[in-house]
């Protein structure tokens, strides 16, 4: 191929469809725990995490409720991937061999929202969120007295989480979404330099806590005594007021390693209480949704 601003522009097109293909073609599963959010600068600030509205008889005059301050801020972070195709290739007509390179970057762009948010899910343990707590944590501030959200254990972690709100239990923030480009120009200094055309995508993005209260983090065993465990302690839980918040957790995620045990408790019609077998009261208790970012 002759190397002239036409086929270079003929080029790009080609390598920017097989991103689209790459970037279509892979399954996500972030957008069911997490709320995107659109970013307007480098950090968004959460202060009014921790507010759960509620309705309440009109007599005299409106009860007007302050939000408390918390703090919490994502800041959005920069992401890329680059590949160099050098001229020689172009001009010996063997870039096509990039082209599976372009479709796997593609991909790559599409699942990194699932890497950040199923990461961070699982690092709830570690990390805070609003109240300055460990997202998942035994001593969140509630009213007069502190909330449990987890259980302790040596195994690899298991979630239930209620995704039915407006805000998920975690926050996919936007700065600049994804987007593939190139330097294709002859008079490029990097070009001329290097005798090579770059073609990469960046993004500008975040993944935050939201409510802790909408999600249990376990590291105990997966059966059915800490499964209903966690699930009652979420459906318990109040707000400052002592008015309850109405969590009822609809999803169960896991890793791979704990994939066979949640099918178990939760798709089995029948299972075995030590002396017979019955029937099985957690059946579609739950969603279960496995991932592979958090073994």
């Amino acid at each position: 191929m002759i190397v002239n601003k036409g086929n270079l522009k003929t080029l790009f097109t080609g390598y920017k469809a097989a991103f689209n293909k790459g970037f279509r073609g892979g399954d996500v599963n972030w957008q069911q725990v997490a709320t995107r959010v659109p970013s307007t600068t480098k950090a968004e600030e959460y202060g009014w995490l921790g507010q759960f509205p509620k309705l309440r008889e009109w007599v005299g005059d409106r009860h007007v409720k302050g939000m408390a301050s918390h703090g919490y801020t994502i800041k959005n972070k920069k992401f890329e991937a680059t590949i160099a195709v050098p001229r020689d290739d172009i001009e010996d007509d063997t870039y096509g061999v990039y082209t599976p390179l372009m479709q796997e970057m593609g991909y790559a762009a599409r699942v990194h929202p699932d890497e950040l948010i199923f990461g961070l899910l699982a690092n709830g343990f570690t990390e805070t969120c609003y109240d300055g707590q460990y997202f998942f944590d035994t001593d969140h501030p509630v009213g007069n007295g502190v909330v449990s959200n987890m259980q302790a254990g040596t195994g690899n972690p298991w979630f239930l989480l209620d995704t039915r709100r407006a805000l998920k239990p975690l926050i996919f923030q936007v700065r600049r979404d994804y987007d593939f480009r190139a330097i294709t120009s002859l008079e490029d200094e990097s070009v001329f330099m290097r005798d090579e055309f770059k073609f990469g995508v960046d993004a500008r993005v975040a993944a935050g806590f939201g409510f802790w209260q909408q999600a249990f983090g376990s590291k105990a065993a997966l059966d059915a005594a800490n499964f209903k465990a966690a699930r009652q302690a979420m459906r318990a839980l109040k707000s400052d007021e002592g008015r309850p918040l109405g969590i009822s957790p609809n999803l169960l995620v896991v890793g791979p390693s704990n994939a066979d045990a949640a099918e178990t408790l939760i798709k089995s019609e029948q299972v075995s209480d030590g002396t017979t077998t019955v029937s099985n009261i957690l059946r579609n208790a739950v969603d279960v949704l496995v991932v592979p970012w958090l073994d």
